[in-house]
């Protein structure tokens, strides 16, 4: 099993009603879980945000705190809720209304990686998948929770930041007829999750530095930013989608040349976001 259920980076100060959390980029692949699966070691990394947490440890330099998952995203995925269990990998797990996501293998106990390949040759008992949800899903969620409470009560507000990463090809429908490749999307499950001006600033944030910036297309955000995302409440929720082509190579699941560049540029946005929350505190472009 996976050592820890996340790891949690503090501000030396909490400064901002903003909070990080990385729910795909845990790397801890235990030696039971690489026996459980049919995969090899590369291939079961295939559809973990690689790097995210790196790209965003500078939150805390800011003021902010970053929550970083643990397990991997192949063993349990802590953006869907934990009752999305797949009947089709789970025993004793009955069919339910039909949910797009379960459907295609990516519940919260994931039963294919990326592209569709199988993580087992059969199916893994309950007993295995509410293990799983307990050691894992409740805790990083109970931590981001306390996050947001924090933020809510120093703050009056909770700004949350949910950070991923796409695959280049994610983006290919939305780059024809001359509109360059969106390098950025940001998700608010089309408003519903976050105040419109909130969303405003982090996109002028990514342009200011030269990024491209679509939102809610192909990615509106999932389970964090649906259940985390309560403007009414003042608690705002945003999904963030970086195309991995820019520091990474694909194939290999290795940092590029510019992976340094890169987080350097992304350190002057993730100062920007921060300041959002800060409210005696103007944007540095300002």
């Amino acid at each position: 099993m996976p050592k820890v259920a996340y790891h949690l980076d503090r501000p030396t100060s909490r400064l901002s009603s903003v909070v990080f959390a990385s729910p795909h980029s845990g790397r801890d692949y235990a030696q039971d879980f690489l026996r459980q699966t049919v995969l090899d070691e590369h291939m079961v990394r295939s559809s973990e945000d690689a790097y995210v947490d790196r790209l965003f440890d500078a939150a805390p330099e800011f003021g902010a705190p970053l929550l970083r998952a643990g397990a991997p995203r192949a063993f349990v995925d802590l953006n869907r809720s934990a009752e999305e269990l797949d009947p089709a990998l789970i025993e004793g797990v009955r069919k339910g209304g039909h949910n797009p996501r379960v459907a295609s293998g990516l519940g919260v106990v994931p039963r294919v990686v990326a592209n569709g390949r199988a993580i087992y040759r059969g199916k893994l008992p309950l007993a295995e998948a509410q293990r799983r949800v307990d050691l894992y899903w409740r805790p990083y969620h109970a931590a981001l929770d306390r996050l947001m409470r924090q933020s809510l009560s120093s703050f009056g507000e909770a700004i949350l930041i949910d950070c991923h990463s796409m695959p280049h090809e994610a983006v290919d429908g939305l780059a024809r007829g001359g509109a360059r490749r969106p390098e950025i999307v940001l998700g608010d499950r089309f408003g519903a999750a976050a105040r419109s001006d909130i969303v405003d600033r982090i996109e002028a944030a990514f342009v200011a530095a030269g990024l491209t910036v679509t939102r809610n297309s192909p990615f509106a955000g999932a389970y964090v930013t649906q259940h985390y995302g309560r403007p009414s409440k003042g608690q705002h929720a945003i999904q963030i989608e970086i195309d991995r082509a820019l520091y990474m190579d694909e194939r290999t699941i290795l940092p590029k040349p510019e992976f340094h560049a890169f987080r350097t540029l992304l350190r002057g946005v993730i100062g920007e976001i921060v300041a959002i929350g800060v409210k005696d505190m103007p944007l540095a472009a300002e």
